[in-house]
Formats: C-alpha cells, structure tokens, sequence
C-alpha cells in the first residue's frame, strides 16, 4: 500500500471511530505525507545529481543530514555512491552538514569515497577535516582493498593507521594481498605495515595471499619475513573452516 493510500486508509478510521470530518483527519496526517514525499524528492535528486533542487530543498528546511531507508545513507554518502560530484560539492559546504555521518554499517563519506577510488573526493573530505582514523573499518582498508595506492598514500600522509584492525582484526595489509594488488602490499610495508599480525582467526597476510592464489605476494611477504630473520615457514596450514573464507568488507549494497 503506498504512503497515500496507507494514511487515507488511517484518516477514514479515525473519521469513523470518532465523528471527525475527514478532512479534518486527513489534516493529522499530512506531516507524515509530507516527510515521506520529501526524503523521496531529496534522494531522487541526489540520484540526478540535481544540485538545484537540493539546494532548493535545503532552503526549505531539509537537513543536509537527512539519511535514507535502506541503508542510512546520508545525502553526502549517497551522492558519493551515485557518483553525483555537482551535489557532493554542494552538500560538502553546507551549513551544519555532518561530515562524518555514519550509514548503518559503518560507511562514511570518506570511506565510499575511496571504495569508489574517487580521489577528488577524498582530498576534499581530508581538506575538510574528515578524521581518517576510527573504530572498525576505515578508508584505508578500503583504498587498499581496491588497491589504489594515490589514495592509500595520501592515507597515510594523513597519519592513518597503518595497521588498523576491522571487528575482525583484519588489517590493509590482508585485504590488499586477498586482492593480489602486490605494489598495494609493498607500498604499505614500506610504510611500516607488520607482515606478521593474525585477524581473530590466526591468519596473516600470507594466507590471505594464499587463499587469493596470488604466489608472487606470498613467496615476496616470506621473503621479507626471512629477511628480517622471522620463520619463513609462516603460513595457513592446516587451514579451518574459517581460515578458509575471504575477507569481506561491509557490504556495499
């Protein structure tokens, strides 16, 4: 049932339970009308990257904080997922915006905007203050994973983490050799990534290198490992259960 025929249906009940004219009643329920139709308007304009009608729903009083449904994507992440630049640089400068606004799964803006290896965006938000750091997964997890080293590098020039852990202990470091970006792994070991931590279920970025078929990553992270005078037997054997699943990142969708 839509969202008008729902409170016609509610209006007409509460018109015959207590002797109210209708369009008295439909009156109580206009607000609900109007929130549902106006989340609707912004979003879809977000979708268009119609940056005239959400500055035009921003005057009118729609908080640049409003999130959607679905995910609790805020209007910034949302433009972000849509690759609506024209908003995303609207909503960035405007008043009260929460640049940090978190979806229901964690994602912030900064985070999409390097899923999305949307570099533009990313300097934007660092230029804007957006913290790098946080509990859980972070943008730098993210930037590695697609293995886009300008943005992981910039990361880090920000001072992320370089080492951050997910819920699941799972550092950049694992989630680029999973995905076999092999100049993503050597350019985060440079920068001090410890080749030897373990996510909760034992395993390194070795078998995460492993489990992704990428050889040349695991036979370079022994390497260095025996460089550095370490066992350079370290690997996922015998794998569990649960060794043997990927990493997933938050789900996207």
């Amino acid at each position: 049932m839509s969202n008008v025929k729902y409170v016609l249906h509610k209006a007409r009940a509460l018109a015959h339970a207590i002797g109210m004219p209708l369009v008295l009643s439909c009156a109580l329920f206009l607000p609900v009308i109007g929130h549902a139709d106006t989340t609707y308007d912004y979003f879809r304009a977000v979708a268009l990257d119609n940056q005239f009608e959400v500055a035009s729903l921003l005057k009118k009083g729609v908080s640049p904080n409003l999130t959607e449904a679905k995910r609790g994507d805020s209007g910034l992440i949302y433009a972000l997922r849509e690759d609506s630049m024209q908003v995303f640089k609207l909503l960035l400068n405007a008043p009260r915006v929460d640049l940090g606004l978190r979806a229901k799964n964690g994602d912030d803006a900064l985070m999409i905007a390097a899923w999305k290896e949307n570099l533009p965006a990313v300097k934007a938000l660092l230029e804007r203050g957006v913290e790098v750091n946080r509990d859980g997964w972070t943008a730098l997890h993210y930037a590695a994973a697609k293995g886009n080293n300008e943005i992981v590098q910039l990361l880090l020039d920000q001072q992320a983490e370089i080492d951050a852990e997910s819920p699941s202990q799972i550092t950049p470091l694992m989630m680029a050799a999973q995905a076999g970006h092999i100049y993503t792994v050597k350019l985060l070991y440079d920068a001090g990534a410890d080749i030897t931590l373990e996510d909760e279920h034992g395993r390194t970025a070795i078998t995460f290198a492993t489990y992704g078929g990428h050889d040349d990553i695991v036979k370079g992270l022994k390497y260095l490992l025996s460089k550095a005078n370490q066992k350079a037997t370290v690997q996922p054997a015998p794998m569990s259960s649960q060794m043997l699943l990927p990493a997933r990142l938050p789900p996207m969708d």
